[in-house]
């Protein structure tokens, strides 16, 4: 359910409602929601560690620890959210 503290951060599109991240107002931290209930990611980052990685991981691609950075017709894509139809559509970001 949702908390009136959080604001969304992140989805995969401004109609998306399945999973995305958002800010915690009330602690300080983002957390991730999904109506798949998916588990939640071990390790809480701050907002700005967040950012900074996401930041470090498009300046340097090759260093990606997470999720990987590629292309879509010319749109940032991260390659966990791609579906198998855009798959071979899909060009990684190169350092």
């Amino acid at each position: 359910m949702w908390q009136a503290t959080w604001i969304p951060v992140i989805a995969l599109g401004p109609t998306d409602h399945t999973s995305g991240l958002y800010l915690d107002a009330a602690t300080g931290f983002p957390g991730r929601w999904s109506r798949y209930h998916e588990e939640p990611d071990e390790e809480r980052d701050t907002l700005v560690t967040s950012l900074e990685e996401m930041a470090d991981t498009l300046e340097f691609p090759g260093l990606a620890a997470r999720d990987k950075p590629g292309l879509i017709g010319g749109t940032l894509v991260w390659l966990s959210s791609i579906d198998p139809v855009r798959a071979a559509t899909w060009q990684p970001l190169t350092d």
